[in-house]
């Protein structure tokens, strides 16, 4: 489920944010989150959270792929130069399958998908090498007993997830990753406020690189490799909030 990666939402009052109580991820609300995905269009607009007929929505998905492409190229993933690929992955908050379609099935034999609105993921089932659909959140996934996986990559769906549920979630990640060789892959928009900002549109949290690392370190997990998403002018201009990606192994 991506969390709203093509977002305006300005980063606006944060000084009165700053004192605001509870804590912005403790204002997140699941069922509100859930309802709000439900109404949202089952296309990459719905998903990116873009508004049709805008020019720089159209071009944040093939920006997006093309980054994330380069990203595990740089660790030694793809088709070409050479590069590995791998036997498993799994797309977590998958949507409709964008990330699945347009870049793990080039990378890997199968992929498991974990999305909890089920409409989203009809179109799913019959596409090769879609192994198996967990039609649950992320907080509440439980991977088969003996799965492993090359590849976790998760994007833009942990801004619903509390902190705490995030450290459990990735905890999960490293019990089901292939010994030596799984990465975990993150990733999300970031704040560059002075906190975490809550969303009550779709009752999510957009977090700063400093928790995100600190959660990590949490999970006992490392950042092998980080990366800013790049962007293209038309995108610039829509001031949207940066995109960061973290390559994860456990400590």
């Amino acid at each position: 489920m991506n969390c709203n990666a093509s977002s305006e939402r300005a980063e606006e009052d944060q000084n009165s944010a700053s004192a605001r109580s509870p804590a912005p991820d403790r204002l997140i609300d699941t069922q509100a989150g859930r309802k709000y995905w439900q109404n949202a269009a089952a296309s990459n607009d719905g998903m990116l959270g873009g508004i049709p007929g805008v020019q720089a929505y159209s071009h944040i998905s093939r920006t997006d792929i093309l980054g994330s492409r380069s990203f595990l190229a740089r660790m030694n993933i793809g088709i070409k130069g050479g590069r590995e690929t791998l036997k498993s992955a799994v797309d977590a908050g998958a949507g409709i399958g964008r990330i699945t379609k347009d870049l793990l099935l080039s990378i890997a034999e199968e992929v498991d998908v974990v999305e909890p609105i089920s409409r989203f993921t009809e179109g799913l089932k019959d596409v090769k090498g879609v192994r198996n659909i967990y039609n649950v959140g992320l907080e509440e996934w439980e991977p088969v007993a003996g799965t492993r996986y090359d590849l976790i990559w998760t994007q833009w769906c942990l801004g619903h997830l509390t902190d705490e549920q995030v450290v459990k979630y990735l905890e999960v990640c490293k019990t089901v990753l292939t010994p030596g060789i799984g990465w975990i892959i993150v990733k999300e928009n970031l704040n560059t406020g002075l906190e975490d900002l809550f969303d009550p549109t779709d009752s999510s949290v957009t977090r700063r690189d400093e928790k995100f690392r600190a959660l990590f370190e949490q999970a006992n997990l490392r950042v092998v490799r980080t990366d800013l998403q790049r962007v293209n002018p038309v995108q610039a201009s829509r001031k949207l909030f940066p995109v960061r990606m973290y390559a994860l192994k456990p400590r």
